[in-house]
């Protein structure tokens, strides 16, 4: 099988120099994490959640809203692009290594498309219940934990996303889509001067995305896959009486297939 069969080809992507505002609002309004970026039409490099939240969280950058920063201010230019005929497999062997987590599909200098974790998982089919391959070590914050704590767990651990327990109940999950989206509204509405206060004052309880979506050790791989295609969601915490035993992500279940 080629990329070009499991390819997304409907790609959203920004001019250089459109404002970060206007990023962060394709990322809401189609519920994506990274954008190509293009300039005279050409692909240059990829905007993600992951740096908009590093720069705006900057002290350098701290009185610049995201209407006066361009998508050109928080570029990733080491984009790694493929071909439509590259083998699937051959990106499966690379599924949970350091690297990209999309690829761009090039042909003849021209993005054709992209192919993410989440175009991949209608490849899944394991009747293996989520427990034998759920992530057991799991990192966890609460409701009240400030953002700022969120974020460094989240840079220590190198992981996208936590789920917000209290009392041992799952209430949400937090992102750094979420975090982006937040620091934005900050630098939007509040004055340099007390940007830094708001900004070590925000609890995760102020941006986490709730309900949180969650299954039970039962389920089973396929399954769970199914289920993240279905809600458009990167990881699945597991329930077991009623309390949080792991998490799965894309990675996990991608993992299988090559098992």
């Amino acid at each position: 099988m080629n990329v070009k069969e499991v390819m997304t080809k409907d790609v959203i992507v920004v001019d250089k120099d459109v404002d970060l505002k206007h990023v962060l609002d394709l990322m809401k309004k189609h519920n994506i994490t990274k954008i190509p970026v293009v300039e005279n039409k050409k692909l240059i490099g990829m905007i993600t959640d992951n740096k908009i939240v590093y720069k705006l969280g900057s002290i350098r950058k701290k009185g610049i809203p995201a209407s006066r920063l361009h998508a050109s201010s928080v570029i990733d230019k080491e984009i790694d692009c493929i071909s439509p005929d590259t083998e699937v497999e051959t990106i499966l062997k690379k599924v949970g290594k350091p690297g990209p987590t999309i690829l761009c599909i090039v042909e003849n200098e021209k993005l054709v498309g992209v192919i993410t974790k989440a175009d991949l998982l209608p490849l899944v089919n394991s009747k293996k219940q989520i427990i034998e391959i759920m992530n057991k070590k799991l990192h966890t914050v609460s409701s009240d934990d400030r953002v700022i704590h969120a974020r460094r767990i989240m840079i220590d651990e190198d992981i996208a996303r936590l789920p917000v327990v209290d009392s041992g109940n799952l209430v949400g999950m937090v992102s750094d889509n979420e975090i982006s989206f937040a620091l934005a509204k900050i630098k939007k509405s509040y004055p340099t001067g007390q940007q830094k206060h708001r900004l070590d004052e925000l609890l995760v309880k102020d941006v986490m995305k709730t309900p949180a979506i969650s299954v039970t050790t039962t389920m089973t791989v396929t399954d769970a896959a199914n289920e993240m295609l279905k809600k458009n969601i990167g990881a699945l915490p597991i329930i077991k009486n009623d309390k949080v035993v792991g998490i799965i992500t894309r990675t996990d279940l991608l993992n299988t297939i090559m098992r």
